[in-house]
């Protein structure tokens, strides 16, 4: 509509501004140095709904960090749109690897640089400043409620608690989500489905002490090394997972959903280009985009062990330490992985070392229909401005809230991101293109348009 687009262009520059203010706060939600910037950040998000249009937002406290919820109610007979984000990031490290400071964004060949650029605050903002659109145009189609929360990062671990208490608050009719992935803009997708997660971490402990190398290296089992080979005994020679039970309850695709699933654009040789690999890796049998939206997967985020500082330090480690993530599919859950993956971890471990396994969160794999009134207001909004229809793809990532909101609201998600896979997500120089945030504020209100006609 070209009241939006007249908007919108008289304000571009404003969106911005006010983004690029958001991104200076380093929310980093896994470290408790950053306690009182979630809170400014929380804070700020509040701010800029009331200034959009919100009838009101409140901060709402946790057990952890607060959720923003905001919200218009234009007419209870109108159907209600939930925006869900968050606005907690990421830590930074390593800082050495950032071009520029993770939290003094710069904008450089048309892409913001800075943390959460695109997850997620670049991302939930977009919804922000298309709600902002509707509202001072007069042309909000739907009622419209936000959850935006500080937790994300870590799990999410007081959301549940905070959905189940507050149910007739977050009643809606579908929940639009952008934090996730296009192909490309000249390949617009939208996901239909997300993978969940299990996250562990593991210690492996020797002796009561770190001991000298020389005095005890080959009499005294090194807990690094054991660690090494137990972290090496979770996958065979084709890279498939030896977890036992692991896969009972995958859900595997039929010959044409996978056959369709490979029809989507996708340039192995520019992927590995882009990664810096010269080959890749995964379980045999499955095609790159299988591995990496359909199949379950385990990794090693995390290592540690003796002494990592400068110069030479020369001891055997009493202990050895791991984080491990599992992503996971339809229908396997995550409190069965965790304790499939304790049980086979501890049996791995010889006599000589003790094993400890701590669960640290976990979450569900989503799907969402394709020929819900929702995906096909999506699909006709990306149609109207990118001028062609999205691919529906799956994604590799996790968002457990969106199995939760289908359990506790009995509503599903359409997973709206603008984002790009080589937007170096959880990595330095994290970035978001200027035209994919755009695009997203010019694209959303679309959705709400078409909804709300379909819905009629």
């Amino acid at each position: 509509m070209q009241v939006w687009k007249e908007f919108q262009e008289k304000n571009k520059d404003r969106f911005l501004n006010e983004l690029l203010e958001m991104l200076r706060i380093p929310s980093v939600s896994a470290d408790c140095r950053h306690k009182e910037d979630i809170k400014k950040c929380a804070q700020m998000v509040k701010q800029r709904l009331l200034e959009a249009g919100a009838d009101k937002a409140d901060l709402h406290e946790t057990g952890g960090h607060p959720v923003v919820y905001g919200e218009k109610i234009i007419d209870k007979k109108l159907p209600t749109v939930l925006v869900y984000g968050h606005y907690d990031v990421q830590p930074p490290d390593p800082l050495e690897l950032w071009h520029s400071g993770p939290f003094d964004p710069v904008i450089k060949d048309g892409r913001i640089y800075a943390r959460g650029a695109c997850d997620d605050k670049g991302q939930f903002y977009m919804h922000v400043k298309a709600f902002e659109t509707m509202s001072k145009t007069h042309t909000l189609s739907c009622n419209v409620k936000f959850i935006i929360e500080g937790e994300e990062e870590v799990g999410s671990e007081n959301l549940e608690a905070f959905v189940r208490e507050n149910k007739d608050l977050l009643k809606a009719d579908i929940v639009l989500i952008s934090d996730t992935s296009m192909i490309s803009m000249e390949h617009p997708s939208i996901e239909t489905g997300l993978r969940g997660l299990a996250y562990m971490e593991v210690e492996v402990t020797g002796p009561d002490r770190d001991l000298h190398s020389g005095v005890y290296g080959g009499a005294v089992a090194n807990p690094a090394t054991i660690l090494c080979k137990m972290i090496a005994s979770l996958h065979d020679e084709n890279n498939h997972i030896t977890i036992s039970g692991f896969y009972d309850k995958v859900v595997n695709l039929s010959d044409a959903e996978r056959k369709a699933l490979n029809e989507v654009p996708f340039d192995e040789k520019e992927y590995k280009k882009d990664l810096g690999v010269k080959t890749l890796w995964g379980e045999k049998g499955y095609t790159t985009l299988e591995r990496t939206g359909i199949r379950p997967t385990v990794e090693v985020n995390g290592i540690w062990s003796g002494y990592t500082g400068e110069g030479a330090k020369t001891v055997l480690p009493a202990k050895a330490h791991a984080k491990i993530s599992m992503r996971l599919v339809p229908d396997q859950k995550s409190a069965d992985i965790e304790k499939l993956f304790t049980e086979y971890f501890k049996s791995l471990a010889p006599d000589y070392v003790t094993v400890k396994v701590i669960p640290v969160h976990g979450g569900e794999a989503a799907v969402t229909p394709t020929d819900s009134v929702a995906y096909k207001a999506a699909e006709k909004a990306i149609e109207t401005t990118f001028g062609k229809k999205p691919i529906p793809t799956r994604g590799g990532g996790s968002i457990p809230i969106v199995a939760l909101f289908e359990e506790v609201l009995n509503v599903k998600s359409v997973l709206f991101g603008f984002g790009l896979d080589n937007d170096n997500l959880h990595s330095p120089n994290e970035k978001y293109d200027l035209f994919n945030f755009y695009k997203g504020i010019e694209t959303i209100p679309y959705f709400h348009k078409y909804f709300a006609e379909m819905k009629a």
